[in-house]
């Protein structure tokens, strides 16, 4: 099978995490818009793409989910930070060496090809866009200067990703900068011939939503006829979705990209008060609902990898080991698949019309 996940930041990580548990032929499609941290330091400093969620995704791919004695000596210094107070504090080694092979290639897709062979990654991590892009958004909420409610209803434009996923008021709109970046021909192509493709979790306005504000690779996703799933979060995420519904994130995502079309929307259970309203929601974009526990044992809100691959795997209608050994067929976690039968396990499903072209493009 051949998988590709779109996302960033720990979001990513989690999908990614959980798809090797199904297939070694994972391509990971990473937002560069990041603007903080060790990666905005760099990106400003030499102007380059950011690197932070790129190096994660490797990471993720080289099973660093935990970097213990078990790991590679490599794997475990990408994951390295300086520590200190002096020019090198907080920056991780991934980076640095990432933007080494950035400028000494002159090639992003190059740079990653050779750090997945470097990490003994057999996947594959791609940008977004050969071009760092910036998050620019419309808020509404936020308070005045003296502090009161005038003007909570004035929509204020915040720029960058940090800002954006921090914010305290509402985001009603994200765009980019530059408003139609290039997409990545190799990301391109990588969709067009997947037969499974992932969306989410993350940050929901500025790891899921970018991905579609990319003309060329909306465009390739839409054309793909994979099976299209989107892993919607545990938990609204502080600032950026708080209060956030799950079907408001389905609202927000028809909202940016209406021509945008689905086959499964997971959840996990416990995140879902309303299911009816979810599963009405899903059917906006074409797609059943699947409804299981993804989240960890602990209840925190993070994405257990082996539930979430199983669930991938229903999504996806194949067959995958169980944790406890077994092999399960469609709807292995006790969740009847809409359209699941085994003896169609892995085949493609026919590709969904598609809407005549939205004019109003974000």
């Amino acid at each position: 099978m051949k998988a590709v996940a779109l996302g960033g930041g720990h979001g990513l990580h989690a999908t990614l995490s959980a798809l090797r548990r199904l297939t070694d032929d994972i391509t990971a499609i990473v937002v560069v818009a990041d603007d903080g941290g060790s990666s905005g330091r760099i990106r400003r400093e030499l102007d380059i793409l950011p690197l932070g969620d790129l190096r994660m995704a490797l990471g993720a791919l080289a099973g660093q989910e935990n970097a213990g004695p078990e790991n590679t000596l490599w794997q475990r210094l990408f994951e390295h930070r300086y520590g200190g107070h002096g020019a090198l504090a907080g920056h991780a080694v991934g980076n640095l060496v990432l933007a080494g092979l950035l400028e000494v290639l002159d090639d992003p897709v190059a740079a990653l090809d050779q750090a997945c062979h470097l990490l003994g990654v057999t996947g594959r991590v791609l940008p977004m866009s050969p071009q760092p892009v910036d998050i620019e958004a419309d808020v509404t909420g936020i308070r005045g200067p003296g502090g009161g409610d005038q003007g909570r209803d004035v929509a204020h434009r915040i720029r960058g990703q940090v800002a954006v996923a921090t914010t305290p008021g509402k985001v009603q709109q994200v765009r980019l900068d530059p408003r139609r970046p290039k997409a990545c021909p190799e990301a391109c192509a990588a969709l067009r011939e997947a037969d499974l493709v992932t969306l989410g979790p993350g940050s929901w306005f500025s790891s899921v939503l970018p991905h579609l504000l990319v003309p060329e690779q909306f465009a390739a996703l839409s054309e793909s006829e994979a099976r299209k799933v989107l892993v919607l979060n545990l938990a609204p995420q502080p600032g950026e979705t708080a209060g956030f519904s799950p079907e408001q994130h389905l609202e927000v995502l028809a909202a940016h990209a209406p021509r945008l079309r689905l086959d499964v929307v997971v959840a996990d259970t416990a995140a879902v008060p309303e299911p009816d309203r979810l599963r009405r929601g899903a059917e906006a974009f074409g797609a059943d609902t699947l409804l299981t526990t993804v989240g960890t044992p602990d209840g925190s809100a993070r994405h257990d990898p082996d539930a979430l691959a199983e669930a991938l795997a229903d999504a996806a209608h194949l067959r995958a080991p169980h944790r406890d050994g077994a092999a399960p067929g469609p709807g292995t976690n006790g969740v009847a698949v809409p359209g699941a039968d085994p003896a169609r396990d892995g085949a493609r499903e026919p590709a969904r019309p598609h809407q005549e072209e939205d004019r109003r493009w974000p």
